[in-house]
C-alpha cells in the first residue's frame, strides 16, 4: 500500500512520476497526436508546463534555463522534473511575489499552483497517447468541489472553457475533466 503524499516536495514527486511514465512510453511520433486541448498536441502540453513554470519561479528568483522540448519531449521534461524538484526539497525559504497570487513560500506557490497542473495535465497526455488516464476518484472529487467554489474567477481566467455536459452519474473524474471544458469521451 502506498502512502498519501503530503509535503509539497512529496506530492510533486508522486505527481510528476506519474507524468514522467506517460512522457517516457511515448514514442517519437506520438508528439504530433492531439490533444483534448483544443490547437494543443501532446508535445504542447510538456511544453506548455515545462515553460509557464520556470517563468513562474522567475517571481522566487530562480532563474532555470531554457530546455528545447521540441527537440528532446523526454529529456526536457525529466530535467526540467529534476530541477523543480530540487526547489522543492530545499526551499531555503524563498517566497515567490507574483501579481495574480500575492506572495507565498516557493514551495507552497508550487504545491497549489503547479503540482496540480501536472496532475490534471496527466489526463491529457494520457488521452493524446490513447490511454485511460486515472486521475483517482477521491483527489479528483475533491479538486471538482474546491473549483467549483470559485467558479466565476476560473471561468473569467480564461484558463478553462466551458463547462462539457455530463452524466449525473459520471465518475468524478470525469465531472472534473467536464468542468474545466474537457470532452471526457474524447479519443485520439
Amino acid at each position: 500500500m502506498t502512502s498519501t503524499p503530503t509535503s509539497p516536495a512529496q506530492r510533486h514527486a508522486h505527481d510528476a512520476a506519474r507524468f514522467t511514465d506517460l512522457v517516457e512510453s511515448a514514442s517519437a511520433g506520438d508528439w504530433a497526436r492531439l490533444s483534448p486541448v483544443a490547437e494543443w498536441t501532446a508535445l504542447d502540453i510538456v511544453k506548455h508546463l515545462v515553460e509557464w513554470s520556470r517563468g513562474f519561479l522567475g517571481g522566487a528568483g530562480i532563474e532555470l534555463g531554457e530546455l528545447d522540448v521540441a527537440a528532446e519531449p523526454a529529456a526536457a521534461w525529466k530535467r526540467h522534473t529534476t530541477e523543480i524538484q530540487a526547489v522543492l526539497d530545499d526551499p531555503a525559504g524563498r517566497m515567490l511575489s507574483n501579481p495574480h497570487t500575492g506572495d507565498k513560500p516557493v514551495d507552497e506557490a508550487i504545491d497549489e499552483f503547479y503540482t496540480p497542473d501536472v496532475w490534471m495535465h496527466s489526463w491529457d497526455l494520457a488521452k493524446a497517447l490513447g490511454r485511460e488516464p486515472d486521475l483517482g476518484e477521491e483527489r479528483a472529487a475533491a479538486a471538482l468541489a474546491a473549483m467549483q467554489r470559485v467558479e466565476r474567477m476560473l471561468r473569467d481566467s480564461g484558463q478553462f472553457g466551458p463547462a462539457v455536459p455530463v452524466a449525473p452519474t459520471a465518475s468524478a473524474q470525469d465531472k472534473l475533466m467536464a468542468f474545466i471544458g474537457r470532452d471526457p469521451t474524447w479519443h485520439a
